[in-house]
């Protein structure tokens, strides 16, 4: 072996309590990307504001995971992974704390903004698993940590629903809940996480964080609020063509910085362009599934003669919870099918599930066991998919560069979410029902379910294809992971070495 390589051997102290904690982290993150969902109208209510404007506190969220995770995934790799999370968990606390304790719009919007983030949770915690796991043992771990995705968004679902129940709901108490998990993951982390053994040093390219966020923030607001403003209108129309040059300047500043944040070769290797790609489509199919779901349940059926007439408790409970369980479950079986018969066709799996689910809810979604089975479908289908993607990137980029390529990973994750909540939102305005009472707020035809379904469907149909035919290696479990040395930074033009995979099954 080269003298600028060594093998990373795992502590032998390496468990699965570090698993666990990690586990419970990526939770936390997955909970406020949708804690707010279902609460707010009651915030709408409270403070006097419109709908649209209380969309901003989504928005909020998505654009500041989208200027920190990348970030923040450079600075672990390159300061230790152990302080950085502990920071971002502090800042995650800090928010739900102004959160649980502020009525004032502008606070919320700054507290949703710290909120966001703990994105960077995510990626940083695969890397923590990567320094410290033995290579038999990682590919399911990382599948486990994965899959929690899918249970942090459900519960946070369910978990609003409970906090709000009754005559007189209050949204701080969703903050407050978000307060006391964040809590017990930063104590989690400080205690179980080692810290990092070897970390890349270097420079912060701030030239290239800048563009890359300021690329992410033009084309994400226009997706999060184009159904607002309107697909066509100039201010969305102007801000899609900034995204689209700046994404050029960002790609120039890369190659010609002598350390840039990221290596623009990691795009063009197989196993990560089209796990990127997969990660789009599968953060498109979760929003569908969750919003598709909890919108049809709450759809008074006395006016629109199909929806269940469900409360937010009554839609988390009945309709999502079962999908959510199913998603606990499914996390821990994806972790061992990547480590077993590889990442691939537990991707496949998953995509077959999802179709089979999608399908399902557009062709029959008039009772609740239905919705509610077939529920349980997509809920496998999302957290086999997120157990899966993490094998790809570990294969196709090398240990120093893990923080950076999940977080980008991440980033196309949240891409999908953003699409599937504007498109989910402009199908069901496009045809809605006549002769309502008067104020009663516009409904969507029935038809319109099923077109939201079937596009879900049509999602985890493309990554079928994207498993089959794009990624041409099975990926199960890493058998040894080479890394440079802290003070060896791969050259801008020169493509980063993989880590080297066994890609038989085991």
């Amino acid at each position: 072996m080269s003298s600028k390589h060594r093998v990373l051997t795992a502590p032998a102290g390496a468990g699965y309590g570090l698993v666990y904690i990690l586990g419970l982290a990526a939770t936390v993150v997955a909970m406020m990307q949708t804690l707010v969902v279902p609460i707010l109208t009651i915030i709408r209510d409270e403070l006097s504001l419109t709908t649209s404007t209380a969309s901003w506190l989504t928005t909020a969220t998505l654009l500041s995971a989208a200027v920190f995770t990348p970030l923040l995934g450079r600075l672990g790799d390159m300061r230790g992974k152990r302080p950085v999370l502990i920071g971002i968990l502090l800042v995650t606390v800090a928010g739900s704390v102004l959160g649980a304790t502020t009525s004032s719009l502008p606070l919320l919007l700054t507290a949703r903004a710290m909120q966001g983030a703990s994105t960077a949770i995510f990626p940083l915690a695969l890397s923590v698993l990567r320094d410290e796991l033995e290579p038999r043992r990682l590919s399911g771990a990382m599948g486990v940590i994965s899959g929690t995705l899918a249970v942090g968004a459900g519960l946070a679902l369910v978990g609003a629903g409970l906090l709000t129940q009754g005559t007189d709901p209050d949204y701080h108490r969703v903050f407050w809940m978000a307060t006391a998990l964040s809590l017990i993951a930063l104590v989690g982390v400080i205690a179980a996480v080692p810290p990092s053994r070897e970390t890349t040093g270097g420079r912060t390219d701030w030239a290239g964080a800048v563009t890359l966020a300021a690329t992410l923030v033009l084309f994400l607001l226009p997706v999060s609020q184009g159904n607002t403003w309107g697909w066509t209108s100039p201010r969305t129309l102007i801000l899609f063509a900034a995204a689209a040059v700046l994404a050029t300047v960002w790609v120039v500043v890369e190659r010609h910085v002598s350390e840039p944040m990221v290596d623009m070769t990691m795009f063009v290797l197989r196993p990560v362009l089209f796990a990127n790609i997969a990660g789009v489509l599968l953060g498109f199919g979760m929003f569908t599934q969750f919003i598709g779901i909890a919108f049809l349940a709450q759809t008074p059926r006395e006016l629109a003669d199909y929806g269940f007439s469900a409360s937010v408790l009554g839609a988390a409970t009945t309709y999502l919870l079962p999908s959510t369980l199913a998603s606990l479950i499914a996390a821990q079986l994806g972790g061992t099918l990547v480590r077993r018969i590889g990442a691939r066709v537990t991707l496949a799996a998953g995509a077959a599930s999802g179709v089979a689910g999608f399908a399902w809810l557009a062709l029959a979604h008039g009772s609740t066991a239905s919705v509610a089975s077939a529920g349980v479908l997509t809920g496998i289908a999302v957290s086999f998919g997120f157990a899966a993607l993490p094998a790809f990137i570990a294969q196709g980029v090398p240990a120093h560069q893990s923080g950076i390529a999940n977080s980008i990973n991440s980033i196309a994750r949240s891409v999908g979410s953003s699409a599937g909540s504007a498109v989910i939102a402009t199908v069901l305005a496009a045809n809605t029902l006549p002769h309502l009472p008067p104020g009663t707020p516009a409904l969507p035809a029935e038809t319109q379910y099923s077109v939201v379904f079937a596009l879900g469907a049509l999602a985890f149909a493309l990554i079928a294809l994207v498993a089959l035919t794009g990624l041409n290696f099975n990926g199960t479990t890493p058998s040894r992971i080479v890394r440079q040395p802290a003070n060896s930074l791969p050259a801008p033009s020169a493509p980063p070495q993989p880590a080297v995979l066994n890609t038989a099954g085991n």
